[in-house]
């Protein structure tokens, strides 16, 4: 099978908290798993089908890979790296709180990595067409969001009204999902409630067209898939979801006119 001409980062699937934060970190498993998007590394898991895969193991709450290095608190406690989780939870020690040092250690170490990754592909790789920052959100939106307690779609894409992805590049995508999941029209939407986070901005049209995704969890983290009290999901669920998310980006790939 020939791989598909795209990029695909995976930014907030990871769960490790490193080693040098033992006695810092206090954030319990449950809430760690709430606030980064959970099973992604197996959803989005489509490394031998696309031509470059990125993600990381790292949990969100150390080091957010979606926002600007500059973006901390606490002007901002959900930022780079995190004071209190997008739940308002609180994410360390009182008595060892985050500070600049913390901060500038936890950047250097995972965050410029992994843009620089991105960035060099970018540089590198002529062959590629398009790219995906793939994600999932909460069924229903978070109490620091501007949609708080809101149901969310199925799907959304953000292209940045176009900034980052021409619209009909991203609604031949859309169609794709609804055509693959059995969705109606108004089950994947175009930039509500999320347009694009930092990567999709930082590096869509620069020089490729860049869409992010985000999959609502109640495809996955509700009953009979999930199971609350050891926080695992049915794998063959996760598989269902991963095959379909390949055959949506091979049909967006064999339709899509204005690509290349």
């Amino acid at each position: 099978m020939d791989t598909l001409p795209c990029l695909i980062t995976v930014p907030h699937g990871g769960t490790r908290v490193p080693d040098f934060l033992a006695g810092r970190f206090i954030l319990p498993a449950k809430d760690l798993f709430d606030d980064i998007d959970p099973c992604t590394r197996d959803i989005y898991a489509l490394s031998e089908r696309v031509s470059v895969w990125k993600d990381t193991d790292v949990a969100r709450p150390v080091v957010d890979l979606n926002r600007d290095a500059g973006d901390r608190p606490p002007a901002n406690p959900d930022g780079v790296v995190k004071t209190h989780t997008c739940f308002g939870v609180p994410v360390y020690d009182p008595a060892q709180p985050m500070d600049e040092a913390l901060a500038e250690k936890l950047i250097a170490t995972f965050h410029r990595p992994f843009h620089g990754f991105i960035e060099d592909t970018l540089k590198t790789r002529k062959d590629l067409q398009i790219a995906f920052d793939c994600h999932t959100m909460s069924e229903l939106a978070p109490p620091i969001s501007p949609d708080a307690g809101k149901p969310r779609p199925t799907f959304c894409l953000g292209n940045r009204f176009g900034e980052t992805c021409p619209d009909v590049i991203a609604n031949v995508f859309a169609d794709c999902l609804r055509k693959v999941f059995h969705l109606p029209a108004r089950e994947v939407s175009l930039n509500q409630p999320f347009a694009g986070g930092h990567i999709t901005r930082t590096y869509g049209n620069r020089p490729i067209p860049w869409i992010q995704i985000e999959m609502n969890r109640k495809l996955y983290l509700k009953e009979p898939w999930f199971d609350r009290k050891e926080l695992s999901v049915d794998p063959n669920r996760l598989q269902f979801l991963r095959n379909g998310m390949g055959e949506a980006l091979r049909l967006f790939f064999e339709t899509c006119d204005a690509l290349g």
